[in-house]
This record gives C-alpha cells, structure tokens and sequence, in this order.
C-alpha cells in the first residue's frame, strides 16, 4: 500500500502519472486497484488527486456501478490470464482443488451477480443466478444437457449451488464462452433479471465472454458429487494478483521445485500402477501354472488310459481273431455277436482317441498363454525399472534444487550483512565528515579573528610610528 500526498499548488510530474493511473484504475471499497502489467497495485482513494475538474460523487449510483464493472472486468481478465498461464505450465487435467480454478469461478460469480434484481419470497429478498443460466438451454440446444445434468445432482439445495454447478459442467464441455455470448445477445431476456447498467447489460459483459474463449485450450474434470457448492463463499484471493517484490526473487525456483514434485508424484502413482499390474499378471501365471499342470496331470491319466485301450485292443484283435476262427467252424449267430462287441470296441477307442487329441491342443493353448504372460511380465518390469530409474533422477534433481535454493538463500542473507555493514560504515563515515567540516568551520572563523587581530596591531602600529618621529 502507498501512501501518496499529492502538492496543492500545480501538478509535478509524479501528480500526473497517479492521475493517469487513477484514470486506468477500477474501484474497490475504499481503495483503487490500478493494472501495473500483470499485477494489481492498491492506493486508497484519499490520497490520489485525479484532476482538477470536478468528479462526479461516488455517491452516484451510475458512477459506482461503472466503477463496479470495470472492477469485475480487469479482474476477470487477471484471472483468466493466470488460469490460462498456470495451467499450461503445470501440464495435466485441472481438478477442483487447484487455486486459479477456483478463483476464476469466485470472479465469474461475481460477475453474473452484479445488477441481479432481487426477488421477493415467503422468505425476504432473494438473489440468485441460476435464473439467467436456466435461459441458455433455449438459447443453444447443448446446453441442455448440462442443465439437466444439474437439476439431477442430489447434494444440491440452492440455486446458488446449482448455477456453481454449471459454471464448472460448461467449462468441463469447453462452451462456457459461447453460452455466455448467446446469453448476453439477449439483452431483452435479460432486463427481467438484471438492471440496466448491470454488467452482463454493458459492454463489459461482451468483453468478458470474448476473453472466455481462451479457456478451451485447458482441460478440466470435477467431481460433483462430494463437494458442497451451496455453502461456499465467493471472496476473491487479491493476494494472487498482488505484486510482492520480495518473493518476486525465487518465483522461479519454486516454479520449477513445484514441476518437479508434480512429476515426481506423476511417476511414483504411475509407479504404483505398474506394479498392481505385475501383481495381478503374477497371480494369472500362477493360476495358469497350476491349470498347466493339472493338465498334465490330466494328459498323464490321458495316455495311461490310451496305452491300456491299445492293450485292450490289441487283445481284442487277438480275441478277435481267434473267434474268427473258430467261428468258420461254430455257428453263424455266435459270429454276429462277436461282430458287434468287436464294433463296440473299435466306437470306444475313437472316443478315447478324440479325447486325447483335444486335451493336447487345450494343453498347447494353454503353454502359448502362458509364453505370452512371461513375455508381458518381462516388458512391464523392464518398464518398472525405467520408471524407477527415472524416479531417482528426478529425486535428485530435487535435491540439487533444494540445496541450490539454500545456497541462495545464504548467499542473499550473506549480501544483506554486507549491505547493513556498508551502511553503517557509510553512517560512521558521514558522522566524521560533519565533524571536519565543523572543525574546518571553527579554522576559518579563528582564522578570521587572527585577520582581524592582525588589521588591529598593524592600524595600533601605524598609530604609533608617527608619534616616534
């Protein structure tokens, strides 16, 4: 905060460059928050002059609706600038815990606050927005969606909660923009909800919706379901906006500690993904292994069981044989029974035959799936490795960042003492030099009575000689 006295006589220099700041500034309270490139710099009104004309009174309401929209504006364009700044540094999907989102959403309530007429129920004077964003799903048929999508969400009590609801759902469809364009449009639409020189009615609001557009470039995801939108307060963080000098210095390096802890976190979770992964592709191996070798087991019994029917066949062939004979000689209906117990026989051990066939080709799948699961573990622990190896860099770079910031921390600290031990020499140094010139001063006025008793002796002098002669 500055605390500026303006001269009352003519304006100087630094008189004129506070009236065009004032003229560039948007009122807030009892203080003026003028745009200094990116930041904000606070002034209260009682010490800036803005021109020697007359002002209107701030008690006009048009002159602090003005000043209002104007406020809400430059605030906006902050805040939509550092949203869109921070969140292509940082890399990944906003949540609703990041600080610009939310103060981005606290600064666009405000705006679709401003003007709102109040309507009166059974319990006072209401004022809520959800009334004009209701209107958008008329307006663009997209909209919808969100709109219902809202009026479904059970945590809900408020209208408030439910127009903070679809603020977040419109910029999570990457449209916000273009339903506050279609909305502002329809100025007739909106005079039942707003007064005349609200902002969503002037020119400020069109601004506003232009500036929304570059939020498309971000993605954004919120879960609505666990978090309380009826009881949140709105109050905007100016400390975000604020230029502050002194923490301006490692701005830089905390940017780039913060990078590397969001990558670090990044590839730990990521970590830990591939390891639940190896876990449950080892408990598949370790099913398939014992399948594999119940299988075996199975294709063991198999071709026991085949070699038993070949030796069963082979008697039976034997039998067979020898019934042959003996049938050329016994009578016929002998032979036709033998005939088809040997029929049966041959139908038993091609079912035994087909069955073992089928076991081996299920035995192959099954060492096939089994080769490509090894195959699959090997590639996610090489993966594994890699993302610990590069885990224990980044830990590092951590670290050489961490004892980089100490080491410039000391060495700030080392240059603030030699500043302070300057100073004071600089002091001590001033001090003698007011002493000599005090000293040199008593010299020059001795100096002068030694002049002055000199002229005295030469006039007594010259007073004297002639009486001599």
């Amino acid at each position: 905060m500055s605390a500026l006295t303006p001269p009352t006589d003519m304006p100087t220099p630094t008189t004129d460059k506070i009236t065009q700041a004032a003229m560039e500034t948007i009122y807030l309270c009892k203080f003026r928050v003028s745009m200094d490139g990116e930041w904000l710099c606070l002034r209260e009104l009682d010490d800036i002059s803005l021109t020697p004309d007359p002002e209107p009174t701030h008690e006009d309401p048009n002159y602090l609706m003005a000043n209002e929209r104007m406020n809400l504006m430059n605030m906006a364009k902050l805040s939509i600038k550092g949203l869109i700044e921070s969140a292509l540094n940082l890399g990944r999907t906003l949540d609703s815990d990041y600080a610009p989102l939310q103060q981005f959403f606290v600064v666009m309530e405000h705006c679709l606050k401003h003007g709102l007429k109040a309507k009166k129920t059974f319990l006072g004077q209401n004022k809520s927005f959800w009334g004009p964003l209701e209107l958008v799903e008329k307006l663009v048929p997209e909209a919808a969606e969100i709109t219902a999508s809202v009026k479904d969400l059970p945590g809900l009590k408020t209208p408030v909660g439910r127009g903070r609801a679809w603020l977040r759902l419109a910029l999570m469809q990457k449209k916000l923009s273009e339903y506050m364009k279609a909305l502002i449009n329809k100025k007739e639409l909106l005079s039942e909800f707003y007064e005349p020189n609200a902002l969503m009615m002037e020119e400020e609001g069109a601004i506003i919706a232009g500036l929304l557009v570059g939020l498309n470039v971000i993605d954004a995801n919120f879960c609505m379901k666990g978090e309380d939108l009826d009881s949140q307060v709105g109050v905007i963080d100016f400390s975000m906006y604020l230029k502050d000098g002194n923490s301006s210095k490692g701005t830089e390096g905390d940017g780039q500690i913060t990078a590397i802890l969001d990558q670090k976190n990044y590839v730990e979770e990521l970590n830990r993904h591939l390891s639940a992964t190896v876990n449950n592709l080892q408990a598949k191996v370790d099913a398939l292994e014992k399948s594999n070798t119940k299988l075996t087991e199975e294709l063991a019994v198999a071709n026991n069981r085949i070699i038993t029917l070949q030796e069963e066949m082979e008697r039976v062939k034997e039998e067979s044989s020898y019934i042959l004979e003996s049938n050329r000689k016994g009578p016929k209906q002998d032979r036709t029974a033998e005939g088809q117990a040997l029929s049966e026989a041959r139908k038993h051990l091609k079912e035994e035959t087909q069955l073992r066939l089928d076991v081996e080709k299920e035995l192959e799948m099954q060492i096939s799936m089994r080769q490509e699961m090894e195959l699959a573990m090997k590639m996610l622990e090489k993966d594994v490795c890699e993302k610990q190896d590069a885990l224990v860099s980044l830990r590092q770079q951590l670290d050489d960042l961490r004892a980089l910031k100490h080491e410039l921390a000391f060495k700030l600290q080392s240059s603030d003492l030699g500043v302070k031990q300057k100073s004071e020499l600089n002091s001590r140094l001033e001090e003698k030099t007011n002493q000599m010139a005090a000293t040199i001063k008593q010299l020059e006025q001795s100096e002068k009575d030694l002049v002055k008793q000199a002229k005295t002796l030469n006039s007594a002098a010259n007073k004297l000689i002639p009486k001599h002669h």
